[in-house]
């Protein structure tokens, strides 16, 4: 049995979240809306995967964890339910242009483009199934 010291660091290549979903078709859609590929369907259909560039995520319809329930109160509502999870854009314009497609597809958008204090620009996109995304880049690059 093999043990790591407290002071030894894991070196991690990849996370990847999954999403539970509550239709993968409609899923699927979703994402491509916004420019994100399907990269895989396994055969029971109930499981695969979207991508976009080097991101990728699973959805898995029905399993493995939860959806979120609740809608948010007002722009910024913390107490959403469902996951959270950041996708980092490469520039501030590129976040203001994955809002400006989000709000031609009419995907709901619970939190506009803002420059942040703690030096990002964001804004949040609710997917159908609760689960929210803070689309973001770095103020200082």
């Amino acid at each position: 049995m093999t043990f790591i010291a407290h002071n030894e660091r894991v070196n991690v290549r990849h996370v990847t979240p999954i999403l539970n979903v509550s239709d993968i078709e409609a899923s699927f859609a979703w994402f491509e809306k916004l420019g994100w590929e399907r990269v895989f369907r396994y055969e029971n259909g109930a499981f695969g995967a979207v991508g976009a560039g080097e991101a990728e995520i699973f959805l898995c319809e029905g399993a493995q964890g939860s959806r979120g329930t609740k809608k948010p109160k007002h722009p910024g509502d913390d107490e959403t339910d469902g996951v959270w999870m950041s996708w980092w854009l490469e520039s501030p314009a590129a976040v203001d242009e994955a809002h400006a497609r989000a709000q031609a597809q009419g995907l709901e958008i619970s939190w506009p483009p803002t420059d942040e204090p703690w030096g990002v620009r964001e804004f949040h996109l609710r997917h159908p199934d609760g689960h929210t995304f803070r689309v973001s880049a770095s103020l200082n690059e």
